[in-house]
């Protein structure tokens, strides 16, 4: 099957098309929620600089101005 659009063509084959998979996908023990993502290393570095910005902040608010 060939698809052309502005002179350009594109052959398609049955393997192109073919989405299904083998197997399913094993289901997880149980849903990760909340304190999964709370225990990543790269997002809780993020929380702890936005946090010691917003302290920065307010400590600057109160006592230098």
């Amino acid at each position: 099957m060939a698809q052309c659009a502005d002179g350009r063509c594109a052959i398609i084959g049955p393997e192109m098309l073919d989405t299904s998979r083998e197997q399913t996908p094993a289901p997880t023990e149980e849903p990760r929620g909340c304190l999964f993502a709370l225990s990543q290393p790269p997002l809780m570095i993020f929380l702890s600089v936005i946090g010691l910005l917003l302290l920065m902040a307010s400590v600057h608010d109160l006592f230098l101005l």
